[in-house]
């Protein structure tokens, strides 16, 4: 019985594992364009408009260190292309930034110039699970169906916290983020088969 026991929990534990890394999803910025110069001011808003976004993504900024940067910044110094107080600032490439945390957030390259040529996009990122496995994607760009247009008399989301400082930007999340769905699937699914052979 015992033997069993641990069986089924090894399976369980393997389970949740291959759950909860399905359950976040990895972007790269840009997509083919990468985090460079767009050819155009409105490339990087169209490629994140095809996205939605969720807690625990990861959004993947390749670019060669010293030509390009990454400011996470409210929306005011977005709007104005204002670098001079970003949130975070990440200056070695390529750069992840997990998102970590709900509501809207607010990308530009603070390299002179730069955002006023259309380097520059903004987020609204769900703390929602999908409620199916989005299908297999190539490169992780597979767009999902863009967010509803919001209004222009809205407030946005107040930006994530600030980082503490360093190059890759890693804050808790929030309290009020909800868990990843395969996190509390699996928490019930264990306590259960626990209760079940414990009894």
């Amino acid at each position: 019985m015992g033997g069993r026991v641990n069986l089924v929990l090894v399976v369980l534990v393997v389970v949740a594992s291959v759950l909860y890394r399905t359950a976040a999803e990895t972007y790269t910025v840009g997509g083919q364009l990468n985090w460079r110069v767009p050819p155009n001011t409105t490339a990087y808003s169209t490629w994140a408009a095809a996205i939605t976004f969720r807690f625990g993504d990861t959004l993947v900024f390749n670019f060669a260190t010293g030509s390009h940067d990454v400011a996470l910044v409210t929306k005011d110094a977005f709007d104005g292309c204002n670098s001079s107080n970003p949130i975070t600032l990440i200056t070695t490439g390529p750069a992840n930034y997990e998102l970590n945390s709900t509501g809207e957030h607010y990308f530009f390259c603070a390299v002179d110039g730069h955002c006023n040529q259309g380097q520059k996009f903004s987020i609204s990122v769900s703390a929602s699970s999908p409620a199916s496995p989005p299908p297999p994607s190539s490169g992780g760009t597979t767009p999902s169906p863009p967010p509803p247009p919001s209004s222009g008399g809205t407030t946005p989301s107040p930006p994530p916290p600030p980082s503490s400082g360093g190059t890759t930007p890693s804050p808790p999340p929030p309290p009020s983020s909800a868990p990843p769905l395969a996190a509390a699937t699996f928490s019930v699914v264990f306590m259960s088969f626990a209760t079940a052979f414990l009894w």
